[in-house]
């Protein structure tokens, strides 16, 4: 008996060094691009590359929260996606105020530039999603990370698609829309982590 609970105990330890090694590396790789794309949205005057780095900030938090609940109570862990699903809301409410202010000023973003940074983020998260596919089970904390990083490549290729509206159309209503649109899965998203949370922090205190 103490043999299996040793063996269970030493695998544990494995799985929790391996994820935190990934967790590590998604991490700055999002900061990188986060830095880059929030540049190249400033720069370009878009909406949807700007929403998309808040995105890609938001994930950086996530994963570095995730750090911290690894290898803490269940209690802790659904304490910590709760945060997380606060975090968010707060970046798709920033996004939802960049494309407001970018509705306002009404300029047509640079087509290609928009383009070739938003497919660099798509390589990127790609990368991370891939990492992060054998974790996804693993608890509401792995799970909630995830779901952040599988967001952030339907949000890319959002991206590319304004990019393709705003070069043929000549037009910012693309760029904006998709703008738009990155910030709703935001939103969506942090309530189902928010929700999810929320019972199992629940259900770990009723026991």
């Amino acid at each position: 008996m103490d043999e299996c609970c040793s063996a269970k105990e030493d695998e544990l330890l494995r799985v929790q060094s391996s994820m935190r090694q990934v967790l590590i590396f998604v991490l700055v790789l999002n900061a990188l691009m986060f830095v880059l794309e929030f540049g190249a949205g400033l720069y370009s005057q878009s909406s949807a590359l700007t929403a998309d780095s808040l995105d890609m900030l938001g994930d950086a938090v996530v994963y570095g929260v995730s750090l911290y609940a690894l290898g803490k109570s269940r209690q802790w862990r659904a304490s910590v996606a709760l945060v997380k699903a606060g975090l968010i809301a707060v970046l798709a409410l920033v996004a939802l105020v960049q494309m407001v202010s970018h509705f306002i000023a009404g300029s047509t973003p640079q087509a290609p530039l928009m383009f070739w940074i938003g497919l660099i983020a798509l390589a990127a998260n790609l990368i991370c999603l891939t990492l992060l596919y054998r974790y996804r089970q693993q608890d509401v904390n792995m799970s909630s990370t995830f779901e952040c990083s599988r967001n952030d490549v339907i949000a890319n290729g959002g991206v590319l698609v304004a990019s393709a509206g705003v070069y043929f159309l000549r037009n910012p209503w693309p760029d904006i829309m998709v703008g738009g649109i990155i910030a709703a899965i935001l939103l969506r998203s942090s309530i189902h982590i928010g929700r999810r949370a929320w019972l199992e922090l629940h259900d770990a205190s009723s026991h």
